[in-house]
């Protein structure tokens, strides 16, 4: 295991549950994340790995435990105050979220704008993110008329296009080729290697053994092992 004193947390969770109903999706999950942390999430369907994921932006609420992210106690963060946070975040969803009435390149360019930044460069930083991720020639098309491959690039194209503190991924290669998903991790470790947090939960252990990244392995709602060696975890 890795000695964590002395270094930043960008992301703690303590004794964290979630609960819908009788079920309990997760149980008892105590996590940090360092600021400079690369995190693999596995483990098997239904083990807990999306509600982690969704805890962290407030796309869903605990049931019982705390978590803070970049300092900030997600409890005492309102509803209002939920889009400012979630500016903190590159998301990649497991469906995309893309918005169909709007091209690949404002789905893209919508980050920034909320950001305020200006038109001009917008359209630069949108066109070479696009470019990155290997479908700059579909920048004017809706989401619709994509395969699910290329929606996947543009989710991603989005989620790092900012710059975030932190970087989380529901199986952000699922949809992809091997040549694309190699691509997309490879922009990935890029935005590691800028100062992102990056957490991904998969449970693709080809990609979980291309990296030297932390791994915990759920099971149940539980944490069954966590690791900074991805062979331990077979």
């Amino acid at each position: 295991m890795r000695e964590e004193k002395n270094k930043e947390m960008m992301i703690r969770l303590f004794r964290v549950s979630k609960h819908y109903g009788k079920k309990s999706a997760l149980i008892d999950l105590t996590v940090d994340v360092a600021a400079d942390d690369f995190v693999f999430v596995t483990g098997p369907s239904g083990a807990g790995k999306s509600t982690m994921i969704k805890l962290l932006y407030m796309g869903e609420a605990i049931s019982s435990g705390s978590i803070l992210v970049d300092g900030v106690n997600l409890a005492r963060v309102s509803r209002k105050q939920v889009p400012l946070l979630r500016r903190k975040f590159g998301i990649i969803f497991q469906d995309f979220k893309l918005i169909p009435t709007r091209t690949v390149f404002d789905n893209v360019a919508l980050v920034l704008e909320v950001a305020g930044v200006r038109s001009r460069e917008i359209q630069t930083r949108v066109m070479e993110v696009l470019d990155q991720v290997g479908i700059a020639d579909r920048s004017g098309e809706y989401p619709q008329i994509l395969s699910g491959g290329e929606q996947q690039r543009v989710a991603v194209a989005r989620a790092i296009i900012a710059n975030p503190k932190i970087i989380v991924a529901d199986e952000p290669t699922g949809s992809l080729d091997p040549d694309s998903a190699a691509r997309i991790f490879s922009l990935l470790q890029t935005a590691h290697a800028k100062g992102a947090a990056v957490i991904i939960a998969t449970h693709d252990r080809e990609l979980i053994a291309s990296h030297d990244g932390r791994v915990i392995r759920l099971e149940d709602g539980r944490i069954a092992k966590s690791s900074s060696e991805p062979d331990m975890l077979q």
